[in-house]
């Protein structure tokens, strides 16, 4: 990507996906944002940044993590799991670090393809591992997993307390000789110990070569004129997909905007499906180590088309910035309930053993300033159930169909 955000990246991260800024999410087989260690003793380094509000945030320090590897890998040791170490220790709960085959899988996945069984995993409450989403007409799907099912163990091997990205990567068959540099074919069997409720089971599927839909539009029957476009995330090409669906709707019958469930992606992609309802102008401010910058919209959008945005818990990070934005310039409603509360950005970076560092380097605030990280987006009509019709009767007073 180019624009305001280029920054300088390593070869081997620049010639794959360009991940000018990513709002951690693993897409896909992925995480949905989930929450890394969260607390932990005897910290190397600690560095606390303290946000415009007050409130401490911690975050990863760049340096200690490239010293730790570099130490490591000089003792015969592994530099990623070093850098693991200093990222955990520090309490910076969005920072992580991905082996050479773990990056490549994310970056594949944010061109929307991949190798895998079809589901969303995040680290809940305790440690938990439960499927946050199932990929329509997967292996996952037709074995009826659903969401809400905690993951207790991949292919034998315990999940409880681990990583996200490890859990993507024995989803996806990642190697273990040590490179982590490839995954499991299309074929290739994983075996999931499942569990929901009181019942536990397991389940041995089948990966299999799948392309992830992160935008679809439909015309609701019944309605006059209606277009609901729904955003799971935003990998590469999404923002264009948005654009294309909004020039496509009913000039006067109104659009749902549905962000619910949207686990973020690529920053660059939100922006441009911003530029589809927004005629330039700003979309939303970033800190990178200190150095305040700008994100904005490209001029031309449809500004007349009414407009109104579903959000909910699981609506995180890029999706948020899109759904702040569309609120701050009074350009839609926003219809739901507050969302996640993810507003921190990431970068990667490689390390000497060829895993890659995504740290922390600031935050991102809506244009009129508001803070994301920790507190999210607080609706203009809230609705815990029923969202949807709800949605629906404030369009038809903004004069969309209904």
């Amino acid at each position: 990507m180019s624009g305001p955000c280029a920054y300088d990246r390593p070869r081997r991260i620049r010639r794959g996906a360009a991940l000018t800024l990513v709002f951690a999410s693993v897409l896909a087989t992925g995480a949905a944002a989930g929450t890394w260690n969260e607390s932990a003793e005897g910290a190397v380094e600690r560095p606390v940044r303290t946000s415009a509000d007050g409130r401490a945030e911690r975050i990863a320090d760049r340096a200690a993590v490239e010293r730790a590897a570099s130490e490591a890998i000089e003792d015969g040791k592994s530099g990623s799991q070093a850098a693991a170490d200093v990222v955990s220790r520090s309490g910076d709960r969005w920072s992580t670090i991905y082996s050479p085959g773990e990056f490549e899988g994310f970056q594949q996945q944010l061109d929307g393809a991949y190798v895998g069984v079809g589901l969303w995993v995040r680290q809940a409450h305790g440690g938990r591992i439960e499927v946050s989403g199932v990929q329509d007409d997967s292996p996952a799907a037709r074995a009826g997993i659903a969401v809400g099912d905690a993951l207790r163990a991949v292919d034998g091997r315990p999940s409880r307390g681990r990583p996200v990205t490890e859990i993507v990567a024995r989803l996806r068959g990642a190697a273990e000789d040590g490179s982590g540099r490839h995954s499991a074919e299309a074929g290739t069997s994983v075996r999931l110990d499942l569990q929901r409720g009181s019942r536990s089971w397991t389940a041995t599927l089948h990966r299999t070569r799948l392309r992830t839909q992160n935008v679809t539009t439909e015309r609701p029957a019944g309605t006059h004129g209606l277009t609901r476009i729904k955003v799971s995330a935003f990998a590469k090409g999404t923002g264009e997909e948005v654009r294309r669906a909004v020039r496509r709707a009913a000039p006067h019958g109104g659009l749902l905007l549905d962000l619910r469930g949207n686990t973020g992606g690529l920053v660059t992609e939100a922006v441009d499906a911003a530029s589809a309802f927004l005629d330039g102008g700003l979309v939303a401010t970033y800190d990178v180590r200190g150095s305040q910058r700008a994100l904005y919209a490209e001029r031309g959008g449809n500004t007349r088309v009414p407009l109104v945005v579903l959000v909910d818990g699981g609506t995180m990070s890029a999706g948020e910035l899109l759904a702040g934005a569309l609120q701050d310039r009074s350009r839609a409603v926003v219809v739901g309930s507050p969302t996640f509360g993810k507003g921190s950005v990431q970068m990667p970076s490689e390390l000497p053993d060829g895993s890659v560092a995504e740290l922390t380097v600031g935050h991102y605030r809506t244009p009129s300033g508001r803070a994301v990280d920790g507190r999210g987006i607080t609706p203009d009509v809230l609705a815990e159930s029923r969202t949807e019709k709800r949605a629906r009767t404030v369009l038809s007073g903004l004069g969309g169909g209904s």
